[in-house]
């Protein structure tokens, strides 16, 4: 088949996160089973845009801003709705990693008036909101997007919850979709020895969800208990950095706290590599692909009790999930510290999880079955 994908951004700093991962990860694993696969997105912060990524082709048009102050949502990508006038018609079937946004919900509409099936993946995006302008946007797009789609792909049940709440319960065809993890080349040993100093970290956006400082916080209370550590904060700026580096600056621990900035897609591996343990404070989090990612590299993982994957990591037992204080959170950072091999068999599960649970294999089944039921309904009615 000739699959497309669009996703909102591509950044050299992958700034857009998980969704850009996934559909990275989603059309590897198509292209590596014989099917044809193009990715396409808006884009900023290149000199030169790539053709390529990961081995699949690009096609990557520049992203402006639409509506200023409100983030991924006011950007637009004009030039991909010119080029998709002219070669739209060429693809078998269109996934669409679905946002509140300019790009991929015209994309989208000019799917539903071409008749090319599409299917859309909302990635916890598309919830309940009081935001002023969500409720004339779904009324004008998303609601008519989601119920012209031919799947609707939802991670967990909150999140089918809030899509039939934002359609008002019409008929959308929802089906429920894990994000999965390419197997890492090789397992981490997490080092937690008296003779070599451990690395916690903490790679995502420095967004307020995802809450950088409770880290920082957590990070010093169990310093300021004596223990010693390096607390490492990797990832693009969304509006957290500037309060991060301050409270790292303000604290007595500037030594062993360090903001290192956005990474690249390809670093990320080799980053969880130099790490010991891996740690997400965000709540609500759907279905996050960095704990994902730690997880396939071997890496102990703490999550709090409303991420969309405590239940995978209590049941398997390959990480600590704690509730949302800042307590619980160093708590579980200084018994994984004060317990090394405790720590490094919750790894080793953690990495068993990741393969036989969250393999590749498994979402491209269900992909390549939804997407048949595309293309057949498709050439039926042509």
């Amino acid at each position: 088949m000739k699959i497309l994908h669009v996703v909102t951004l591509l950044s050299p700093d992958a700034a857009y996160g998980g969704p850009i991962r996934v559909a990275l990860n989603q059309a590897t694993a198509l292209q590596d089973h014989g099917h044809d696969v193009t990715i396409a997105a808006g884009t900023r912060g290149y000199a030169q845009p790539p053709t390529q990524e990961q081995g699949i082709a690009l096609q990557l048009f520049p992203a402006r801003t639409l509506i200023p102050k409100i983030g991924y949502a006011g950007i637009a990508a004009p030039g991909m709705l010119l080029w998709l006038r002219k070669h739209l018609r060429e693809f078998d079937v269109v996934h669409i990693h679905l946002a509140r946004d300019f790009v991929t919900l015209p994309v989208a509409r000019l799917a539903l008036a071409y008749g090319v099936p599409f299917v859309a993946q909302t990635h916890g995006m598309i919830d309940g909101t009081d935001k002023l302008l969500a409720k004339p946007l779904d009324a004008a797009l998303t609601v008519p997007v989601l119920r012209g789609a031919r799947t609707v792909f939802h991670l967990t049940d909150r999140e089918r919850q809030d899509l039939l709440a934002v359609t008002a319960g019409h008929d959308i065809h929802l089906v429920e979709l894990n994000n999965g993890i390419p197997e890492s080349e090789e397992a981490v040993r997490p080092v937690i020895g008296d003779d070599q100093v451990p690395d916690v970290l903490f790679l995502a956006r420095l967004q307020e969800r995802k809450r950088p400082q409770v880290f920082v916080d957590a990070a010093c209370v169990v310093l300021d208990s004596g223990r010693k550590a390096h607390f490492s904060i990797v990832g693009p700026d969304e509006g957290e950095a500037a309060a991060v580096t301050t409270s790292i600056e303000q604290s007595s621990h500037r030594d062993s706290i360090r903001y290192e900035g956005p990474l690249p897609f390809d670093q990320s591996t080799a980053r969880y590599s130099r790490s010991s343990i891996y740690v997400l404070p965000s709540v609500n989090e759907p279905f996050p692909m960095s704990v994902l990612e730690a997880m396939a590299a071997g890496l102990p993982v703490i999550v709090t009790d409303t991420c969309g994957v405590a239940s995978l990591i209590r049941d398997g037992n390959c990480g600590i999930v704690v509730d949302d204080t800042t307590e619980a959170l160093s708590s579980a950072i200084s018994w994984m510290l004060n317990n090394p091999e405790e720590s490094a068999n919750m790894g080793t599960r953690a990495r068993d999880v990741a393969r036989n649970t969250l393999g590749m294999d498994a979402v491209r089944k269900v992909l390549e079955a939804e997407y048949s039921k595309q293309r057949e309904g498709r050439l039926a009615v042509s």
